[in-house]
C-alpha cells in the first residue's frame, strides 16, 4: 500500500494489506479484495519491485557489460551468471513473463552458485 521512509527518505517499513478471495463473478473466478482491518507494517531496509511483463529498461540500459536477447532480456545461464562478472539474473528478467515455480528455481540456482563462486573468492580461487 505504501513505502514508509525515514529522516534521510530511506525506505524503513512497507504498509500491507492482507488479501482475501471475494466472491466469484460471472466467469467463476474469485479475485482478491481487501481483508476488512488487516492492515500491517513490515520493517525492512530493501524493497524489490518484482511487477511488470518486460525487462526494466532503466536497469537493462544502465548495467554495463551485460549481454541481452533480441527481446530486451538478460542473457543468463543455467545457474544465473549473467555475462557481467560477478552479476546473477534470474526469473521474468530473463525468460520474459513465466510461473512463479520457474523464477523461484532460478532463485535457488543462482543461490547455490553465488555462494560457491563466494566461497571461491575467499579461498582465492577466482572462478
Amino acid at each position: 500500500m505504501e513505502y514508509l521512509g525515514d529522516r534521510q527518505g530511506m525506505v524503513c517499513r512497507v504498509r500491507c494489506q492482507e488479501m482475501e478471495l471475494g466472491q466469484p463473478d460471472e466467469s467463476g473466478r474469485r479475485r482478491p479484495v481487501p481483508k476488512q482491518g488487516a492492515e500491517f507494517i513490515l520493517d525492512t531496509d530493501l524493497v524489490i519491485v518484482a511487477i511488470g511483463s518486460s525487462a526494466n529498461p532503466l536497469l537493462t540500459q544502465h548495467t554495463k557489460g551485460m549481454e541481452l536477447n533480441r527481446r530486451g532480456y538478460i542473457v543468463a545461464d543455467e545457474n544465473g551468471r549473467t555475462t557481467r562478472k560477478g552479476v546473477w539474473a534470474g526469473g521474468d528478467i530473463v525468460t520474459g513473463s513465466a510461473t512463479v515455480i520457474l523464477a523461484m528455481g532460478a532463485g535457488k540456482a543462482a543461490a547455490k552458485d553465488i555462494h560457491n563462486y563466494l566461497c571461491g573468492l575467499l579461498c582465492g580461487n577466482d572462478r
